[in-house]
C-alpha cells in the first residue's frame, strides 16, 4: 500500500471526502463530515491514523510492531499504522474499513439515512 492506493480506497467508500484542514502536510478523510483516517504527507515512513475499538487497538499493537498508539490522537481510540511491508495490504485495508464503520456507527440517524442514499 502507498499513499495513492490508500487515497483511492478511502474515496471509494460511500460519503467520503478528503480535506487538508490542518495545513498542506496532513491529509484527512471524513465520512459525512467525521474524521476516520489521517495521514501525514511529510513523513519519512508512510503511516496513517485510524480509529479503532479500544480493546482491538491494544490487541493489534501487541500483534503488529508497526501498529502504534495514535500519534497526536486519543491513544485509547486511535492507532498509527506504519506501512513498511510487514503488514499485508488486505489487513491494512481492513484497518481502514473498520475505522470507517466505527465512525459511520456514531453518525446521527439523519446522516446515516443520507449516507444510505449515496450507496
Amino acid at each position: 500500500m502507498n499513499l495513492e492506493t490508500l487515497r483511492d480506497y478511502c474515496l471509494s467508500l460511500p460519503g467520503v471526502t478528503e480535506e487538508l484542514p490542518f495545513g498542506p502536510d496532513t491529509l484527512v478523510f471524513k465520512v459525512m463530515g467525521k474524521v476516520f483516517l489521517l495521514t501525514g504527507l511529510d513523513r519519512d515512513v508512510f503511516s496513517f491514523n485510524v480509529k479503532c475499538d479500544p480493546e482491538r487497538a491494544e490487541e493489534l499493537r501487541s500483534q503488529y510492531r508497526d501498529v502504534l498508539p495514535g500519534y497526536h490522537m486519543n491513544k485509547k481510540h486511535w492507532n498509527t499504522v506504519q506501512v513498511t511491508g510487514s503488514i499485508p495490504g488486505e489487513i491494512l485495508t481492513g484497518f481502514v474499513t473498520d475505522s470507517y464503520h466505527l465512525v459511520v456507527n456514531t453518525l446521527t440517524k439523519t446522516l446515516k439515512q443520507e449516507l444510505a442514499e449515496l450507496k
